[in-house]
């Protein structure tokens, strides 16, 4: 594994955790444990997703999980908005973690455009 798919690696697990720190710091009201569940389920399938794309058998297996990847970033990326546009948690609190989320998209997009010869 190169230092850059180390690096990505251990960049989805520390995004991983961080979903379940604010999945534990959440409201216990109905409203934000279903939105918080959604985000963390998709918000840690991020980094398991990579880790077995990393090990693809063949460069379409590679691609289609990198794809994985991305739908479960898009899909996190939704439910913390709405937990900040439902006004669950301060969208201070979120910015910073929508900001990963988004670098992570951005970065995954790329290796999906790569992986297809784009």
């Amino acid at each position: 594994m190169q230092k850059a798919e180390k690096d990505l690696a251990a960049r989805t697990k520390e995004y991983a955790r961080r979903i379940i720190r604010l999945y534990t710091a959440l409201p216990k009201e109905t409203v934000a444990q279903v939105l918080g569940k959604q985000a963390l389920r998709s918000g840690t399938s991020i980094g398991a997703n990579y880790r077995e794309a990393s090990r693809g058998r063949s460069k379409a297996e590679f691609g289609a999980k990198i794809g994985d990847c991305l739908k479960e970033a898009d899909e996190t990326a939704y439910w913390l908005e709405l937990l900040a546009e439902e006004n669950i948690l301060p969208k201070a609190r979120l910015e910073p973690l929508l900001q990963e989320t988004n670098e992570l998209i951005s970065i995954l997009v790329t290796i999906s455009k790569r992986a297809r010869g784009e």
